[in-house]
């Protein structure tokens, strides 16, 4: 059987051996309810609350102020709807035009269903969102301020430092970042951000666990109704060992995310270099994103003719973002950057990890290759 590659990291990522090992040892003991009060369960409660303390101290942020969801998506949905209908009086948002879908489907159901207005940003043809347009968007009703740090379909990099920074001196309004695709990929900094969210399986950690990161100052209706689990605003039996088991997830991206950051950018940087050697590529992706990511497009071949060319050849890759795979809408990240719907239709991400290896990188652009010479029309 052909070795089959994973350029998906975006997507997910394999769990870290380390991770792996440790939720399998806790499983066999950690099973009863963190909640109940017999000395089994206080003991469960006591390691996640350890667990907890151990993601603020990596983060810079205070133990009651880190909130465990079941994914970023949540996170998400949790920061837009759970602040917006918590301060009622105020019914504008903003976002930019390219987040995540989480995102936008909350600002729209806000729209829908509450009457709020949201402003969508547009953004360069880098990517990125400027600065001028958060100044003129900013309103005295401006409840929440939400921009992603890294887009997850191009790797584009916002200038949050900046937008934070003009969000916090012209407007009362809170500042929430999507740090899903940024966290152990580059720096980032919880300073003046009021919330932020973050994804384990994007991190080599497990799937359906996250956390959402909310200042103690900041006010949230809870999303999901019941106990009194993660300080009453999130309701329902905590999934005490995948808790346990983000606080090391979090301390090995971070350890490694130098070495490793280094390792993948060459990575990047060898795949690019070779998609400019081919007059039908169009790189999508700014020369300045983050360095596990590359978009580009070839417009001869449509985005599904592509996918299943390159699934025949054994390397696994995405469209767009995983969570609009299933559409057939041209890509609403390439739009706003300006891109044709042809450019946009026929877009592939490329997302590489430390698992990923030169000679993996070669074999898939002389795959590459082979399928425009099969399938284009040039």
């Amino acid at each position: 059987m052909r070795h089959r590659v994973y350029f998906d990291n975006a997507s997910t990522t394999a769990p870290h051996p380390e991770v792996l090992k440790t939720y399998e040892d806790l499983l066999h003991t950690a099973y009863v309810n963190s909640e109940s009060l017999y000395e089994e369960g206080t003991q469960i409660h006591d390691q996640m609350e350890k667990a907890r303390t151990a993601i603020a101290d990596l983060l810079g942020c205070r133990a009651k102020e880190v909130i465990f969801t079941g994914g970023a998506s949540e996170s998400n949905s949790m920061a837009v709807k759970g602040v917006a209908l918590a301060v009622p009086r105020k019914k504008h948002i903003i976002t930019s035009c390219i987040e995540h879908s989480s995102i936008l489907h909350s600002c729209r159901q806000m729209e829908r269903l509450f009457g709020y207005e949201v402003t969508y940003l547009p953004v360069t043809e880098q990517g990125v969102v400027c600065i001028e347009d958060v100044i003129k968007a900013l309103r005295q009703d401006t409840v929440l301020v939400s921009i992603m740090l890294v887009n997850n379909e191009v790797g584009s990099i916002n200038p949050i430092d900046q937008i934070k920074e003009i969000v916090k001196k012209r407007s009362h309004a809170f500042m929430h970042v999507d740090m899903t695709q940024a966290i152990g990929k580059i720096p980032c900094s919880l300073d003046q951000i009021d919330l932020a969210s973050i994804s384990a399986h994007k991190i080599e950690g497990l799937k359906g666990s996250g956390i959402l990161i909310k200042k103690e100052h900041v006010p949230m209706e809870p999303l999901i109704s019941g106990g009194e689990q993660e300080f009453g605003l999130r309701g329902g039996t905590a999934n005490a060992v995948a808790n346990m088991v983000f606080a090391k997830t979090l301390r090995l991206a971070l350890e490694n995310e130098k070495k490793t950051g280094a390792y993948v950018k060459g990575l990047q940087e060898h795949m690019i270099a070779g998609l400019r050697e081919r007059k039908e590529i169009m790189l999508n992706s700014p020369a300045n994103s983050v360095g596990c990511l590359v978009n580009f497009s070839c417009t001869s071949i449509p985005g599904e003719v592509m996918q299943n060319a390159l699934n025949r050849a054994c390397f696994m890759v995405s469209g767009r973002s995983t969570c609009e795979s299933r559409s057939l809408n041209p890509s609403h990240v390439l739009k706003a950057m300006g891109f044709s719907d042809s450019r946009a239709s026929s877009c592939i991400r490329v997302s590489l990890s430390r698992h990923n290896t030169i000679e993996e990188v070669d074999a898939f652009l002389n795959a590459l290759q082979e399928i425009i010479e099969r399938y284009g029309k040039v």
